[in-house]
């Protein structure tokens, strides 16, 4: 029986959203197939939830970090021991939202190591975590972005009115390497720009202003193996909120609509330039790509998610279900295709 490791934490915001994926995860995993353990990183505290399958199963493998059932994790080849036993893994299922998981680090550790993982490489990693960046490499290739500005800490000098000339009003401020919208905001005046920028700061380094474009939101998953490539039905996401915000992504204001209300042209038009987007950034496991379709129904790239948030009711389990798949094989098919191309 092959030893998974579901990756959660994680040194951002996103900490509880990735505890809340990897609980997700450990559902859907098949037990009498792989022996699954989570395994939190925290900073330098990285420690395994070991203990039998009924202790796990009383809380869907989701336990307190002060119980006895976690113990430390040895860096040097990424195991565990309990009760004098040695478990060494065979997978990583990283679902780290943020460093150092979804940045490229984690990978870069997993590869000296030759433990395979679920996701993409240290590269594209890297890319799509800066949202600049990717979204900046992807219109060279004739995708539609909005207009931005990356700020940095180190600037001294950034004014309201040039940011306001360059993206317009409104505008989104937020951190160019954090997600689940942490230290995003709405932006509607001058005078609302300069406190936005110091609260995107605080999530990182970097500072992205960006144009707002009025529109549908969409996101569409896919994922790929060596024998198949498959775009999910997209979803529709409707909020009463200014924008897709922390409360509509995790406490239910929002409704998400799946299959999309969208003509079946634009539908096929937005699933193969998710595919497109895939192997342009050469992406590995399941991605989801978040879009705006405006006027006409363009369509205008908003960021690339290359570890989407997995509890049962994120995005990708939905969009799995609406295709009529269970996730559970669909996990297991990029995880033995991963194992099979060592």
């Amino acid at each position: 029986m092959k030893k998974i490791a579901i990756v959660a934490g994680g040194d951002s915001s996103e900490y509880g959203v990735s505890l809340r994926s990897a609980a997700g995860i450990y559902s859907f995993l098949n037990k009498d197939k792989y022996a699954v353990t989570i395994v939190c990183l925290r900073g330098n505290r990285w420690q395994a939830l070991s203990g039998t399958d009924e202790e796990l199963a009383k809380n869907n493998g989701v336990v307190p970090v002060e119980s006895a059932l976690w113990v430390d994790v040895d860096k040097n080849d990424f195991s565990f021991t309990y009760h004098g036993q040695k478990t060494q893994f065979d997978f990583a299922y990283i679902t780290i939202h943020g460093t150092p998981g979804e940045n490229g680090i984690l990978q870069g550790y997993f590869d000296m190591l030759g433990i395979p993982y679920s996701c993409c490489g240290v590269l594209a990693a890297a890319l799509t975590f800066n949202k600049f960046a990717c979204n900046h490499y992807l219109k060279g290739f004739d995708i539609n972005v909005a207009e931005s500005i990356l700020l940095r800490k180190s600037d001294t000098q950034y004014s309201a009115t040039e940011i306001i000339d360059r993206v317009g009003l409104p505008c989104f401020i937020k951190s160019n390497v954090g997600g689940s919208s942490f230290g995003c905001t709405k932006v509607k005046t001058e005078e609302e720009v300069l406190p936005a920028i110091n609260r995107a700061f605080a999530e990182g380094a970097e500072v992205i202003c960006e144009a707002f474009m009025q529109g549908v939101e969409i996101t569409c998953g896919a994922y790929k193996t060596r024998e198949k490539t498959v775009a999910f039905p997209i979803t529709e996401v409707v909020t009463s909120n200014e924008f897709f915000d922390y409360d509509a992504k995790y406490n239910g204001q929002v409704d998400e609509i799946t299959p999309a209300r969208i003509p079946d042209k634009v539908r096929d038009e937005v699933q193969a330039l998710t595919l497109r987007i895939y192997e342009l950034l050469g992406c590995k496991g399941i991605i989801r790509v978040d879009y705006i379709l405006t006027e006409g129904w363009t369509i205008n790239l908003l960021e690339v998610n290359t570890t989407p948030g997995m509890t049962a009711t994120s995005f990708i389990p939905q969009q799995v279900r609406a295709a009529g798949l269970n996730i559970g094989t669909v996990l297991s098919e990029i995880i033995e295709d991963t194992l099979n191309t060592k």
